[in-house]
């Protein structure tokens, strides 16, 4: 017997100063058997940083040719694809064949040696954009982690403040990759 995904709810409140987004969301989120806590808050934490009316989760860890979020215009067109993790080069060089943008969040503790494994073979993708997530503040977002959740989520001046449960949690992403028309 299969087993299936949990259901967890969030009420986002999101603060976008940077790109003047203010908004409330409530998510319904599928958590795979397989996935971890700290995955899914990664995920949620994407989200936060491109929330939009049309941003939507993917089917998850179950289907290979999906991203973990994305967004489509009013014709299917692929705008923005966000995966988490560690994807090999060949989803990657997909993906950015199939949108607009590529974003990648990476939070593992292992994200240093992925990245330097298939930098190189990405450099061409000029729609993609590689962020990592220092450990120890995913796992800090892992423990925000619960069947309901309420958050409020603020970005200012690119940084990024998650509170839930009595806890705030500064977020510092590390960009390991810009796209190319922003790395002039």
């Amino acid at each position: 017997m299969a087993l299936k995904s949990t259901i967890f709810k969030a009420d986002l409140q999101i603060a976008d100063m940077d790109r003047q987004y203010y908004d409330g969301h409530a998510l319904t989120i599928a958590r795979h058997p397989s996935e971890t806590d700290e995955r899914m808050m990664v995920r949620i934490l994407a989200f936060v940083l491109h929330a939009h009316e049309a941003l939507s989760f993917g089917k998850g860890l179950s289907t290979d040719d999906e991203p973990d979020l994305w967004q489509k215009d009013l014709t299917g067109a692929i705008e923005l694809w966000i995966d988490v993790g560690q994807p090999d080069e060949k989803r990657i060089m997909k993906a950015c064949g199939r949108s607009n943008q590529v974003m990648i969040y990476s939070y593992s503790s292992m994200s240093n040696i992925w990245w330097n494994q298939i930098a190189s073979k990405v450099d061409r993708a000029k729609n993609l954009s590689v962020f990592n997530l220092p450990a120890a503040t995913s796992q800090a977002l892992a423990k925000l982690a619960q069947r309901n959740m309420q958050l409020q989520c603020t970005i200012q001046d690119g940084q990024v403040w998650i509170n839930g449960e009595g806890e705030s949690i500064q977020i510092d992403l590390v960009q390991l990759k810009a796209p190319a028309d922003a790395a002039r």
